[in-house]
């Protein structure tokens, strides 16, 4: 008996200690202040998304459209997404990221009087999509970089990241949930509401924070110039150049897959709002299960040869869905793909903020955020004219077979960036015991030497 307690004691304190690592960036409080507001303006964001399209859909009955609806909102990522790094080096990211914030509540308050009032016209969405693109634009590569200033110490920097992605997920699988009950029952334009007012959450979280005051540095040289040393310097790293490669690969021919699901939903498995949500909500579950095994790890040795792993699943996933004409096994597929895409997103995010310098590095995550987003809207374009010749099946599964593809390529790049990436690694401690024989072997030396 005694035996039995003892165990269960062991098996708590294990599973306390695993809590412990999972959540160890929660013990800052301006992490856990944006974390509670993500929480709420996350799942407001991905009712939104859900909405949109089945509103697209429903008002044009077009796939081209909804395509051409997600280029729209993704084509300023394309535009100005390099800028927006250079700007992020340059200007206060907090107030930044609390201008963005309160111009995305005002986007989405307008898109639900338009369709309450009974008066939104599909030129309405084309305009207010280009205007969340510019915002998320700025924003994106801002509060990927301001990741860092609320994490002290970059050692937790990669499980901030992934708790953050985490929040993503949860959101992505209670919004669409959420999304497709309230269109059934009382339209699109409510979730619009909702979304608008869920940005209050992360506005307070903003402005309850406890900053630093960091000054930001006056920059003599000008705008183009910085760009071009940050393209100069993610292009002649290796590292940061094959991660870049893979994600944009993954960005142009498997993230577009969503703009898909009303079809989808619709056509091909005979469902409604309700069955959409399901599908959305199973990625969700993937996502979510992805980010909690990244927020497990104890540091980033390793995670290259993942990215690979994930690229293959993500590739499968996208297949096995065009080949699916059944709910269930549909969303196990979609499982699959929302495993596979948060989990590249999120490593490759990782990767880049552990290896890239500091003073670089509002540049290079607007480059991860061009390769995860600027591509988006042409893939959202080219999979809407693929799907309207060839139909959904075809085009999802040309997206599996690119995927595929995009793997195969970075698997044979990885002796490369691991060349380049363990002497960081080294230098961060992450490789201890390396760094241990290391300073055995100067120890030995320097004593051979006082031998001699």
């Amino acid at each position: 008996m005694n035996k039995f307690w003892v165990q269960i004691s062991l098996r708590l304190h294990i599973y306390k200690q695993s809590f412990r690592t999972v959540t160890r960036a929660l013990q800052y409080r301006n992490f856990r202040l944006f974390i509670a507001g993500q929480c709420v303006s996350l799942t407001g964001t991905w009712m939104q998304r859900i909405a949109l399209g089945w509103l697209v859909y429903r008002l044009t009955g077009s796939v081209l459209l909804l395509g051409a609806v997600g280029f729209a909102g993704q084509l300023p990522t394309f535009l100005l997404t390099p800028f927006a790094g250079v700007l992020a080096d340059r200007v206060n990211r907090h107030r930044l990221i609390i201008f963005t914030q309160s111009i995305a509540m005002l986007q989405a308050l307008t898109l639900s009087a338009l369709v309450l009032s009974g008066s939104i016209q599909i030129w309405h969405i084309m305009l207010l999509s280009v205007i969340l693109g510019v915002v998320n634009d700025m924003n994106m590569p801002c509060r990927q970089s301001f990741m860092h200033e609320m994490i002290d110490s970059k050692a937790d920097l990669g499980n901030a990241i992934a708790l953050n992605s985490s929040i993503v997920n949860v959101a992505r699988l209670l919004g669409p949930s959420i999304a497709g009950l309230l269109i059934a029952s009382t339209g699109e334009g409510i979730c619009f509401l909702i979304n608008g007012l869920s940005y209050l959450a992360v506005l307070a979280a903003l402005l309850f924070m406890r900053l630093k005051s960091k000054a930001v540095q006056s920059q003599k040289r000008h705008p183009i110039l910085q760009l071009k040393d940050g393209v100069i310097y993610a292009y002649s790293f290796p590292p940061i150049r094959i991660i870049l490669l893979l994600l944009t690969v993954i960005s142009l021919m498997g993230m577009p897959y969503n703009v898909l699901m009303p079809v989808f939903a619709k056509n091909i498995l005979q469902g409604g709002p309700c069955v959409l949500g399901l599908l959305m909500g199973a990625a969700g579950v993937g996502a979510l299960i992805a980010a909690v095994y990244l927020a497990s790890r104890s540091n980033v040795l390793g995670l290259e040869k993942w990215m690979v792993y994930t690229a293959v699943i993500l590739a499968l996933g996208l297949i096995a869905l065009a080949l699916s004409r059944n709910l269930i096994l549909s969303m196990i597929d979609m499982l699959l793909i929302g495993f596979g895409l948060i989990f590249l997103m999120a490593a490759g995010n990782t990767l880049l903020q552990t290896i890239v310098d500091d003073d670089k590095r509002g540049r290079v995550m607007s480059f991860y955020t061009f390769s995860i987003m600027g591509m988006a809207p042409f893939g959202s374009l080219f999979y809407g004219v693929l799907a309207k010749w060839f139909g959904v099946p075809f085009t999802l599964a040309a997206g599996g077979v690119a995927c595929f593809a995009g793997a195969i390529i970075f698997y044979f790049k990885l002796p490369e960036l691991q060349k380049h990436v363990h002497p960081i690694y080294l230098r961060l401690g992450f490789l201890p015991e390396i760094a241990d024989g290391l300073e055995s072997a100067v120890e030995i030396t320097s004593t051979d030497k006082d031998i001699d």
